[in-house]
């Protein structure tokens, strides 16, 4: 399962919610949660800061950081 997923799934909000709280459309988020769309740098500082995180936790693999 993809972390922004993990993320809203653990805060238990919708795709819908997310997507309103950011100011996207909930098929944006959809497709960002299925890999079919990367968000901008912006946006992921939005997604990281809405689920009080990094960046580096929800869009980079653990063995990625140790780089």
């Amino acid at each position: 399962m993809n972390r922004i997923a993990k993320h809203r799934e653990r805060l238990g909000i919708s795709q819908r919610k997310l997507a309103n709280d950011l100011g996207v459309s909930s098929a944006t988020v959809a497709m960002w949660e299925t890999g079919r769309r990367t968000p901008s740098l912006k946006t992921a500082n939005l997604i990281a800061r809405y689920f009080n995180t990094t960046i580096e936790s929800i869009f980079f693999n653990e063995k990625d950081n140790d780089k």
